[in-house]
């Protein structure tokens, strides 16, 4: 099984040697390369191509949401992580919009991190559980009119259930658990709210259902 590649880019070394040291004793990742500023990380992501891509947010020579930008817009196949601290999260929002896969605490724990990585590899949005509680304190003042085109004019009582599951970072497999459907009926649901709703992906489902305040109580 071919690794996941991932690359660092922090300017804290001592940061990125704990990251390194934990995919480096850890089977089934590779590091690709890692930086210190923002002017590295762009050119080093864009030449090697790395699976996922871990950015601070604030870096010198260009912040993380710069970086993230280019890399999502010319980078086809790498997947975005920002990495973050609490009183960083009015970027949280600009970041998803911009395609990024998730938001990790820089203090998360070295298995929420490697979970963080394989829910993006394997193409979901994956947010901090805390980055997830104040997206929803932020979004819950401009909910109510698209929340009102949300239920009644697009979406279905079940795809709302499903929305709201993916929003919080749940695997297909979680949603389909969760709500007892198979596998292939989720996808089916996601690949139906894509086309609705005018996205590619479940980072932008994601999105859209902070936006419209569906986490806050039920239809």
């Amino acid at each position: 099984m071919t690794p996941v590649s991932v690359f660092l880019a922090d300017d804290d070394s001592r940061f990125r040697a704990a990251y390194r040291k934990l995919f480096e004793r850890t089977g089934g990742f590779r590091v690709a390369g890692e930086a210190a500023d923002g002017v590295d990380a762009l050119r080093l992501i864009l030449a090697l191509a790395p699976d996922v891509a871990l950015l601070d947010v604030q870096m010198p020579g260009g912040g993380g949401l710069d970086v993230a930008r280019r890399v999502l817009a010319e980078a086809e196949g790498t997947r975005v992580i920002m990495l973050t601290t609490f009183d960083l999260d009015e970027y949280v929002h600009e970041a998803l919009t911009l395609g990024a896969s998730g938001f990790l605490l820089k203090n998360a724990s070295p298995p929420e991190v490697l979970h963080a990585v394989r829910t993006v590899h394997a193409g979901h949005a994956m947010l901090a559980p805390e980055v997830t509680a104040r997206l929803m304190r932020q979004f819950t003042p401009r909910r109510s009119q698209r929340r009102h085109a949300f239920a009644d004019e697009l979406l279905s009582e079940r795809e709302l259930q499903v929305i709201r599951l993916v929003a919080r970072g749940r695997s297909n497999q979680e949603i389909a658990d969760e709500l007892f459907l198979s596998l292939e009926t989720v996808r089916t649901y996601l690949k139906r709210m894509f086309a609705k709703l005018g996205v590619n992906d479940r980072t932008h489902l994601a999105v859209l259902a902070y936006e419209a305040g569906l986490l806050h109580g039920s239809r």
